[in-house]
């Protein structure tokens, strides 16, 4: 099924009432830009702005294109002034040819990636104690077998919904905890496979497994399956709200973080993070002597790279590294860019 790609003018809508801040050119920006395949909107951003989330903020709409909201490979885009200020315009190369050339959405640039985190998006949960308590458990497989793959049947012990076809296996993982406040945020439910109902009787269910990552055991719990994806609501914007959160981990579980990882901040949806949300991350300031005066003196954070919040839940959100100017590590800040 086609993906549903990111419009721009969408994009330009929501970015209007993000927080105040003026878009920045790169000292060495193109006169113009012809998009190919394999670009993304961040990488065409990151040419002519160095803070590529406000490119909504210079995009002008050109009416001689019938459909503003989508940009394809051949497209040239070029930088121009209206009133002082700087703006984006896209010419649409289109060639002449006797019949009628239509453009599917499926070949517009996309935001980002997608590719890269489409996969995550549908199996990395964070869930409650009390989520992980009332979930279905694996009891056992065919022929009494404790661990169980691909093809096999299993199973499970609990409280189902009849209206749910199929189930994703997951196995308790890493627990957060902020590191400020001590609070518990919640617990990573790393994700095992999916099995599709097959019977039941009673609280006593029968699954068939059709996805595996890793050995089903005896053990694991069963929730309903997410079917997640990227739709055209996700795009880079600004924080509505000022962001002064942490990295407390990276799927994995490295501690050094580079670009394309995936990694968990310890603010969600209690404290306004978005989907689209853009952060920079900071290494923490060290502590060096001062030789002159004798004392200890602390220096600034320093800007590392950039994180893009892609999804929330109540109190953490997981987000993607767009750009890393040096490993980064769990317990770097990530602050309003």
């Amino acid at each position: 099924m086609k993906k549903r790609i990111l419009g721009l003018l969408g994009a330009c809508l929501l970015l209007g009432q993000a927080m105040a801040q003026e878009p920045e050119l790169r000292s060495d920006y193109p006169e113009e830009y012809t998009v190919v395949k394999g670009d993304t909107l961040w990488d065409i951003s990151s040419t002519f702005l160095s803070n590529p989330w406000m490119w909504p903020e210079i995009w002008h709409v050109n009416p001689q294109i019938s459909n503003p909201h989508l940009i394809y490979p051949g497209d040239v885009i070029r930088l121009v002034y209206f009133d002082g200020k700087p703006r984006v315009v896209v010419d649409r190369v289109v060639k002449l040819s006797p019949k009628v050339r239509t453009l599917e959405e499926g070949e517009a640039i996309p935001t980002i990636p997608l590719d890269k985190i489409n996969n995550f998006l549908s199996r990395s949960r964070i869930v409650t104690q009390e989520e992980l308590d009332r979930a279905p458990h694996v009891v056992s497989g065919e022929s009494k077998r404790l661990v169980l793959g691909k093809g096999d049947r299993l199973y499970a012990r609990g409280t189902f919904d009849t209206d749910v076809a199929v189930y994703g296996v997951y196995r308790r993982g890493d627990t957060y905890v902020d590191p400020e406040t001590g609070e518990l945020l919640g617990i990573q439910a790393m994700d095992i496979g999916s099995g599709r109902m097959r019977a039941l009787d009673g609280e006593v269910a029968t699954l068939l497994m059709t996805r595996t990552t890793e050995e089903v055991r005896v053990g694991d719990r069963l929730l309903s399956e997410e079917q997640r994806s990227i739709d055209a609501n996700f795009f880079p914007s600004a924080p509505k709200v000022d962001v002064n959160a942490q990295i407390i981990a990276v799927e994995g579980g490295v501690t050094q973080v580079g670009k394309m990882d995936v990694v968990v901040i310890n603010r969600g949806d209690r404290e306004g993070i978005a989907v689209g949300n853009v952060l920079a991350v900071y290494k923490r300031g060290g502590t060096v002597k001062d030789r002159v005066k004798g004392d200890m003196v602390t220096l600034p954070d320093e800007r590392a790279g950039l994180v893009m919040v892609f999804r929330t839940f109540e109190k953490v959100s997981l987000g993607l590294v767009l750009e890393a100017d040096r490993p980064l590590a769990i317990r770097d800040l990530a602050r309003n860019p």
